[in-house]
């Protein structure tokens, strides 16, 4: 009998389960189902990406053994790099910003990466654009260093085309009708996408994003859950490849959430609670019957501090009663 023994822990990356949302979703002529990528062993679907630009970069010779790589991330794709450099001998700088959540800085010093705050909020609102521009003097004052950027790196998508999207293709017999994933970098959707797309040619693909982000042109404003919405439109980003665009603010993708933990026992961050909303908003437009399929990218212990804390939920709604009232 051969013995079942992974070399590491990102050996174990891929293979999650896809379930049936039937208790938050019961309504005649709509199935939707869930690809749990939370159940990666990092917490998010971010392992994929980390696990495949870092292997490939080794692989090829762009990333040499014991070299520094460097990354601008908000949590989850920190966290999977700096598995990834524990793994392979590498160093890792991460530069995140005051909304990671103390609960990622925790686990990315104890994994061993240096942590780098950019705190001085950029144009558009949020961070990001300061967190480039410190991983840019990070490359300057570091020869050799490696910048992973992942809002330009193809194999950001191609993780997802062969990882996600090929095991959903396997997963899934009967054509589903739509695909709800949100976006950050764009590279897990578009990924996910065109593998389905070649087995399902009628797939309609619904972007999930933050309100607040300018990746589809919409005004920026303050956004506090990490992980989803964006501050710079990504390289990777092909708008014709997205059918539709579904905006969710904080407290929508907090309460649903809230509802997705309290129907079904899937403990979620905030941008799978942000999925289950658009599909709630959009369900009485949806054709019928539906069959729709969720991308739900990271678990909820990361947002303990957020979106599972009643007094932050408490302050976003009243931030949102005042916006509102302003508005008129």
């Amino acid at each position: 009998m051969r013995e079942s023994v992974r070399e590491s822990v990102f050996d174990c990356v891929g293979n999650t389960p896809v379930v049936a949302l039937r208790r938050l979703f019961p309504e005649p002529g709509l199935e939707v189902l869930a690809k749990l990528e939370l159940m990666n062993p990092g917490g998010s679907m971010k392992d994929r990406s980390a696990r495949h630009i870092v292997e490939a970069g080794l692989a090829e010779g762009s990333i040499s053994p014991g070299s520094t790589v460097v990354e601008s991330s908000s949590g989850n794709f920190g966290i999977a790099l700096a598995m990834a450099a524990r793994v392979h001998g590498l160093r890792f700088i991460c530069v995140v910003d005051p909304k990671t959540t103390s609960a990622n800085l925790t686990l990315l010093r104890h994994l061993g990466a240096t942590v780098e705050i950019a705190s001085e909020p950029d144009a558009a609102g949020g961070y990001l654009h300061t967190r480039i521009r410190r991983v840019k003097e990070l490359l300057a004052e570091l020869p050799g260093a490696i910048w992973i950027n992942q809002y330009a790196n193809d194999r950001n998508w191609q993780a997802f085309y062969h990882g996600t999207g090929a095991e959903l293709v396997e997963q899934l017999v009967r054509p589903p009708s739509y695909l709800f994933a949100p976006v950050s970098t764009t590279g897990s959707i578009l990924g996910c996408s065109r593998r389905l797309r070649e087995r399902f040619p009628a797939l309609r693909v619904i972007a999930v994003d933050a309100v607040g982000s300018v990746i589809f042109g919409g005004p920026p404003a303050r956004r506090e859950i990490p992980g989803i919405g964006s501050s710079r439109v990504p390289e990777l980003l092909r708008p014709d490849e997205i059918d539709h665009v579904v905006r969710v603010d904080d407290v929508e993708a907090a309460e649903c959430c809230r509802d997705l933990l309290a129907a079904e026992g899937i403990f979620a961050g905030g941008s799978s609670g942000a999925v289950v909303a658009a599909i709630r908003r959009t369900r009485s437009r949806l054709a019928s019957p539906s069959r729709v399929l969720a991308i739900f990218p990271d678990r909820g212990d990361r947002y303990l501090d957020l979106v599972y804390d009643d007094d932050w939920l408490e302050r976003m709604r009243a931030g949102r009663t005042r916006a509102t009232a302003a508005a008129h």
